[in-house]
């Protein structure tokens, strides 16, 4: 496999890696410890016994070179940086956050938020980016983006906790509207 084929593997392999790591890892057998942790071999030996076999070094080429930095490889283990929807402790410290950061959303998402702030919905955390390029590809995953700046100092002061993931992510549980500055 060479250029495009190998593009189109490593994007299912993380797929297959997302859904399973941070959302459905009982489908495929396996158990993440309290912090999301799973052993590499224990995780491929299941991913093959249910059709999907992988290679360590696709596995390693994922690790290291998704845009995203989705996963962390910490010895002869793997988990998820941030995004899950079953019960893990990822062991982050509260962190002081910049000034300002974003949301990537959808104009039809704004009345919602507007009312009610952004909330997590089926995940753990609200997730913040950095800048509005970041934001900008987020929101634009389901349609037009709309970029929110966020007044996460204004939040940090108010008593609000923030966490930052392995790859660059932050974290807080909501999200209030008057932190929020809509367009127009």
């Amino acid at each position: 496999m060479t250029g495009v084929s190998d593009e189109r593997r490593m994007v299912k392999v993380s797929k297959y890696l997302a859904k399973h790591l941070r959302h459905q890892p009982e489908r495929i057998g396996i158990t993440l410890d309290a912090n999301g942790w799973v052993p590499v071999d224990e995780l491929m030996t299941a991913a093959a016994a249910h059709g999907f076999r992988l290679s360590r070094a696709e596995l390693d080429h994922v690790v290291a070179v998704n845009d995203k930095r989705r996963f962390t490889i910490d010895g002869d283990r793997i988990r998820a940086n941030q995004g899950h929807t079953v019960t893990v402790d990822l062991e982050l410290a509260p962190a002081q956050p910049p000034a300002y950061l974003y949301h990537g959303t959808v104009a039809r998402n704004l009345d919602a938020i507007r009312a009610e702030g952004l909330r997590p919905m089926d995940r753990h955390h609200v997730h913040l980016s950095p800048d509005r390029e970041t934001a900008t590809r987020v929101g634009a995953r389901r349609g037009r983006p709309v970029v929110l700046p966020v007044d996460a100092g204004a939040m940090h002061r108010d008593g609000l906790v923030f966490h930052v993931s392995a790859n660059g992510v932050w974290l807080t549980d909501s999200v209030p509207p008057r932190y929020l500055r809509f367009p127009g």
